[in-house]
This record gives structure tokens, sequence and C-alpha cells, in this order.
């Protein structure tokens, strides 16, 4: 129980570190926003390709990625479902990510869909200063999308998502502080430009994701936090090599739209300024601020590739990057998926890296997808 009451509140921390920007010391400043989870690949195919998804072909999970692939998937309706245990490398079995998502597509080729993340934080113990029990509390976040697709050509189409953020982490009133739960509006723009009709060739992505107002945790109507606005470019190139064998290479970059917290002169009034500063900068401002000293150390990196055999079996692996000054998260990934009939069953796992106090915590995640091509992959368009 206690080495489960340290992970709990290991967690906690982690995630109270995301929403509260503070001004940073020595070389290492840590971009954080709110609602982190919105950054946790959903999608157990991507997962095994090292977070791959911008510009891979589509599928029931599309949209997670980018919206703008649907119009070219090669079935008319689909729904898919995955469940990811977290951080179970550090002891802890009830926190996990859970998503849905599905489209269908209209008559004139365009689609619409919908899906949402749903993400526990498992039971928190609270304690007193003595270490007394006071009550448990399970925090929890959910995001739900609305999204449409239009087809601007054989090869190009693209993708808006409007999506409610609902983050409940915290509640009661704490030295005058009510603490409650958190809502925001955000949206996606993004085009995708498909390969040739048999799916070789190269195919090329844009997104732009979690655009959208900050959010607040308080009654403080000052005490606002960005959420992890993105923008994404991917690539893949597919060489078909017979009627059974193709393999697909990929490449995504990511930046964080989101500017880096200001770094601490150890004067305390400068540094209240500064940080004042920082969260009074409007939404859009703040997307241009990222692009300012440092812009590059927010960037990540995802290289994967797919092997697919008959289209029925594939292979995949992947690469993670991050840089040090972000959280060093750099990672290898491996899936493997099965299609049966209109079932789709997925598979990946994140290769333990690092040993003792630099071992990633993310070592031996696990996830499973589960989609259904609800027409058996009738395209009709």
């Amino acid at each position: 129980m206690k080495k489960q009451t340290i992970g709990y509140s290991f967690v906690v921390l982690l995630m109270l570190c995301s929403i509260q920007p503070k001004a940073q010391t020595g070389s290492v400043n840590v971009t954080t926003t709110a609602v982190p989870f919105l950054r946790i690949s959903p999608d157990a195919r991507a997962g095994g390709m090292g977070d791959l998804g911008i510009a891979t072909s589509p599928d029931a999970n599309s949209s997670f990625w980018n919206l703008a692939k649907t119009p070219f998937a090669k079935a008319n309706d689909a729904i898919g479902v995955t469940y990811t245990p977290w951080l179970k490398d550090l002891g802890l079995n009830d926190v996990y990510l859970a998503s849905l998502a599905g489209y269908h597509r209209t008559e004139n080729g365009n689609a619409i869909s919908a899906s949402i993340r749903y993400f526990s934080l498992g039971n928190i113990q609270f304690t007193d200063f003595a270490g007394n029990p006071l009550n448990t509390y399970n925090p929890r976040e959910f995001s739900f999308d609305l999204g449409y697709s239009l087809k601007l050509s054989d090869n190009l189409a693209l993708g808006i998502t409007g999506r409610y953020i609902n983050s409940n982490l915290a509640s009661g009133t704490v030295n005058g502080v009510t603490y409650k739960a958190g809502n925001a509006i955000a949206g996606d723009v993004s085009l995708y430009h498909a390969a040739n009709d048999n799916g070789e060739g190269w195919a090329w992505g844009i997104a732009l994701s979690n655009l959208g107002t900050k959010i607040s945790y308080t009654n403080d109507a000052q005490d606002k936090d960005y959420i992890p606005a993105n923008l994404g470019l991917g690539i893949t190139h597919t060489s078909v090599m017979n009627s059974s064998n193709k393999i697909t290479f990929g490449l995504d970059i990511n930046k964080l739209l989101v500017p880096a917290p200001p770094v601490a002169t150890g004067i305390t009034s400068t540094d209240s300024a500064a940080l004042a500063s920082y969260r009074n900068s409007s939404v859009i401002s703040s997307w241009f601020k990222s692009f300012g000293a440092g812009a590059f150390n927010t960037v990540t990196f995802s290289l994967g590739a797919e092997y697919t055999y008959n289209d029925q079996f594939f292979i995949r692996v992947g690469y993670f990057y991050e840089d040090k000054s972000q959280g060093d998260r750099q990672f290898l990934s491996a899936g493997v998926g099965f299609k049966y009939e209109v079932a789709n069953i997925n598979f990946s796992y994140l290769v333990p890296s690092g040993n003792g106090v630099t071992r990633n915590p993310l070592s031996n995640t696990l996830r499973l997808g589960i989609s259904f091509d609800l027409d058996k992959g009738a395209r009709k368009f």
C-alpha cells in the first residue's frame, strides 16, 4: 500500500507541475501545459511506430492525428477503440487512457467523425501533514470531438474539428482558493495529400491541433494555463513490392505552440512581473511567441515503419525523440496488427530504456486497439 501511495502521489505531482508554470532555473526550462493527456498517443497502430500518424494511411483512429485522412479510407464507415494502461512500470494499476473514434463517409465522398478520449489518474488518497488519511479522489480528464472532412480533389482533403475538454483534477477550498474542474474549447485544422489509388508513393499531412482557450482550475479568473496547441508535419512513402507485400516509412515532426516560461533571475519583483506577463499573453500571441528563443527545444520527432502482408498482417517499429530540456523522452516501440474480415486488432509495446533513476517511466507500455470496418471495406469514392 505504501508503494502504491507513493506512486499515486508521483502522478499527482506530475499533473500539478503541468498546470502550474513557474519561473525556471538552470539550463532546463521545460515548457508545460495543462491537459497533457491530449499529447498521449491514443492509437495502438501509431504507438507501434513511435507515435507516427499524421500522414499514414487512414483508419478509424485518423481523427486523433489528421482528420483530413478519412475521405481516403477504404471503408465508408468505421469505429475503433483503444485501451492503454499508463505508467505500469511504476507499479500503478488504475491509471489508464481509453479512446473511442469513428467516422461515416457521405455520398459525395466527404466524411463526418466523432471521438472521445478519457484519462483516469486512479484513486488518490489524500492525507494531512501528519500522514493521517483524509479522503480519496479520482482525478480524470476527457475530450470530445466532432469533425468534418472535405475532399478537395482526388488526392487532397481538408479536415476541421471542434473539441470540448474537461479536466477534473481536484475540488474544494484550501486557504481561500476554490478548486474546480477546468473546461476549454479547442479546434483542429488539417490537410492530407494521399498517395496513389493503390496506396503507393508519397503522402503528406499538416495538422494544427488544440487551438483553443486557456484553462483554469481555480476561482481566480487570471490564473489560467495554456493547453497543448501543436503544429504537426508528416510525410510517408509506401513501396508496393508485389500483390502481397508492401512497406511504408514515415516521419512526423511536431512543434508545441506554447511559449517557454520565463527563466528565474532570483529577483522577486522581476520574476513576478515576468510570470504575470507570461500568463497574461493572449492565446494567439502565445502561438507566435513559441517560435522565440529555444523554439526548437519543443520539437519532437517520430520515425516509423510498417510492413504489410496481404493487407492482413502488419509489423511495425518506431523511434520517438524529445529534447533533453523538455523531458528527454527517447524510446523505441514495436507493434503488430491483424485483420480478419471486418475486424482489425493492433498491439504496440514501448521498449524499456534506461536504468535506475534514468529508467523511462513509460517502459513496457502496452496498447490494445480494436476497430471495425462496418461495410467490409467497400469504398465507393
